[in-house]
């Protein structure tokens, strides 16, 4: 009996998860099939920005400061590393709504660990002087965030943003030669934090049928790599991908090897070909 496990890839809009695999697996409880949902790329984001995520992070990020040249703001931040570790929890719950008692804390200017994203703070009280305290602890937040950011595209990850990972190969996927070369590549720091969570989440479900949500270009790549890992290490389970960009960018795909990670691509409303295919795969004679 199949069971499906859907994912949107990182990254989308973090405050707006994207709802494509909520609504497919709202229809498929309604016709009995077995499914689990998640979006990957807000587990990738928690496990990112976590203390244990942080201390990882930096700790990679120091082979970077042995070698190579670093930014006065990015030494900033990692001369700063204990702030950061000792912070992101609350801030995360904060963020989350769990916590909302810390904006008082927040808008003091000695909480949050300070680089180069804070530097427009002049302008702050003017724009937040009617606002209030959570809106503008909201926001120191969330430069804070963009700091950390910052710090990974230099010494860690350059492909990495918060609503979007490897946007740019996603973008010239007209052809597929770029985006096919950078996947023989080794995995980067942020693949390994994703197919860490994506290794847990599938022996944890089983499931026979993988389907992968690609919303936009930012997704593109990471759908690719999760793909990829479920060929190599699971090759019993059908990998189906869907969604916005596979509608559009990938319509009229001509190139084979998109074949080598995915098993179809479901075209137009997500429900009627996705039923179809669980048909076909239970019963080939259908």
């Amino acid at each position: 009996k199949t069971k499906l496990f859907l994912i949107t890839p990182p990254f989308t809009q973090l405050n707006t998860p994207y709802p494509a695999t909520a609504y497919i697996k709202g229809f498929l409880n309604t016709k009995d099939i077995d499914s689990v949902q998640a979006d990957l790329g807000i587990e990738v984001i928690l496990k990112l920005f976590s203390k244990k995520g942080l201390k990882d992070l930096f700790e990679v990020a120091s082979l970077k400061f042995e070698i190579g040249k670093i930014s006065d703001n990015s030494k900033r931040i990692y001369a700063l590393q204990e702030e950061y570790i000792k912070t992101i929890d609350a801030v995360i719950a904060f963020l989350q709504g769990k916590n909302p008692t810390l904006a008082l804390q927040i808008c003091q200017e000695d909480y949050l660990p300070e680089a180069s994203r804070f530097a427009q703070l002049e302008e702050l009280d003017w724009a937040f002087g009617t606002m209030g305290t959570q809106d503008k602890a909201k926001h120191l937040a969330t430069l804070y965030l963009e700091d950390i950011s910052d710090f990974i595209v230099e010494c860690v990850d350059d492909n990495f943003g918060f609503s979007r990972y490897a946007e740019r190969l996603g973008r010239s996927a007209n052809s597929f030669d770029e985006l096919y070369e950078a996947l023989q590549q080794e995995t980067t720091y942020i693949d390994d934090v994703l197919l860490s969570i994506l290794k847990e989440r599938i022996e944890t479900i089983q499931p026979t049928l993988f389907l992968i949500s690609i919303p936009f270009p930012g997704n593109l790549y990471s759908a690719f790599r999760s793909a990829q890992w479920i060929k190599k290490y699971h090759p019993e389970i059908k990998i189906a991908a869907g969604g916005g960009f596979p509608n559009t960018e990938l319509r009229s795909l001509s190139d084979a090897r998109v074949f080598e990670f995915f098993d179809f691509i479901t075209l137009d409303d997500g429900e009627v070909p996705l039923e179809e295919l669980i048909t076909t795969i239970e019963d080939p004679k259908y």
